[in-house]
């Protein structure tokens, strides 16, 4: 499956964006997929996930009550919507597919997924 992620930008702390991540390629519908960031100097860390069917999430605690993932798989698109944005949360932000379709447990290791997209840069001002 191939990815675009899209919907960075330059924001001031407490402002809101929200990230996009098409898919295209096998049936997108059927993984997992997660968001995660990497900021300069740092290593890339989980920031959300969510199942095959919506039904389920997954959140890096520093980001639960601020952001929120949902899918939309009539049109093969997750999104990342992000509110009461930080300077801490500036960084690279990268969308991916699980590695197995259908699971039920939603995952947060970045070796679970694969397909990663090219990334969306997000900057947080103060």
């Amino acid at each position: 499956v191939q990815l675009q992620a899209s919907g960075g930008g330059l924001v001031q702390a407490g402002g809101s964006l929200r990230l996009s991540c098409a898919a295209s390629g096998r049936t997108s519908s059927a993984y997992a997929m997660g968001w995660f960031r990497q900021a300069p100097g740092k290593e890339r860390e989980f920031v959300a996930a969510i199942s095959w069917s919506g039904g389920n999430t997954n959140y890096a605690d520093i980001v639960k009550g601020r952001f929120t993932i949902s899918r939309d798989n009539a049109k093969n698109t997750v999104y990342l919507q992000m509110n009461s944005l930080k300077p801490e949360d500036t960084a690279v932000y990268y969308c991916a597919a699980d590695r197995y379709p259908w699971r039920v447990v939603v995952p947060k290791e970045a070796g679970a997924f694969e397909s990663w997209g090219q990334g969306t840069l997000v900057t947080v001002s103060s």
